[in-house]
């Protein structure tokens, strides 16, 4: 998939675990381990937004896309 979540490369970055993510943004472990491990077909804006406050990121740190000939 052109898509992959690269939010434990941001995690390690900021030197977090994805427990301490899950509490300050109020969802469930497992909620934030399907994002983590990009097995969702979706993400609330909210859910982003929140992700982007507590680690001090922009979208686009969390979310990679690399294009591959057949999206064309």
């Amino acid at each position: 998939m052109p898509i992959r979540i690269t939010l434990d490369d941001v995690l390690a970055a900021k030197n977090m675990k994805a427990k301490q993510v899950a509490a300050i943004i109020e969802v469930s472990e497992t909620h934030l381990s399907l994002f983590r491990t990009g097995k969702v077909r979706g993400v609330r804006f909210s859910t982003l937004a929140k992700l982007c406050a507590a680690l001090d990121c922009q979208p686009g740190d969390l979310i990679a896309y690399t294009r591959a000939a057949a999206d064309l």
